[in-house]
């Protein structure tokens, strides 16, 4: 008898900590909109035609790259443009003037690649032209890019220095043609 209860008992308790942990995962699942937050105190808000997107950046690995982003910023100069670029299951692309995917603001940033950083989804990370006219793969000066999907092909070729951490879904809607209608800078992510 005593067998059988002491049975009950851990397949109850069982039952409750595996319904537990389901639970905490799926809240989990439901904040975690992107990369996990690093707690930088270096942020993006970007408003666009789809909806906000929160940009944590990696001033630690790329300082040069964010601090040329953040001054853009503060300048306005991202504000009304496009994305010119979107490739389903691999980035959607903005940051050109010209919006054509050739344009930028007439300087480009000296290459910080970082082989511990990974493409991975919400990956933020600057374009740049080919190694065949680029061979010290310096950045473009304004364009960049958000992963759709992990790409580690990327991986060591391009200069990361941030990652979405809310918006993704809003990221996923994105079209060729969407704006940037606003971006601003802050020291805290959004509540």
């Amino acid at each position: 008898m005593t067998g059988v209860i002491v049975g009950r008992l851990i397949k109850s308790t069982c039952l409750v900590l595996a319904a537990a942990f389901l639970a905490a995962a799926t809240c989990m699942a439901a904040n975690l909109d992107g990369v996990p937050v690093r707690n930088t105190g270096h942020y993006a808000i970007l408003d666009t035609d789809r909806g906000v997107i929160v940009i944590e950046f990696y001033p630690a690995v790329a300082p040069k790259t964010v601090a040329n982003f953040e001054t853009l910023v503060k300048k306005g100069f991202y504000n009304g443009l496009i994305f010119h670029r979107v490739v389903p299951d691999f980035v959607v692309q903005g940051g050109d003037p010209d919006g054509t995917g050739m344009g930028g603001p007439g300087y480009t940033v000296p290459a910080e690649i970082d082989s511990s950083e990974h493409h991975l989804r919400s990956t933020v990370a600057t374009a740049r032209l080919g190694d065949d006219v680029n061979p010290t793969r310096q950045s473009s000066g304004s364009q960049f890019y958000i992963c759709l999907k992990p790409q580690p092909s990327l991986d060591a070729q391009y200069t990361i220095f941030g990652g979405v951490i809310k918006g993704m879904d809003v990221v996923d809607r994105i079209q060729k043609g969407d704006h940037m209608k606003k971006l601003t800078l802050a020291s805290e992510p959004p509540k």
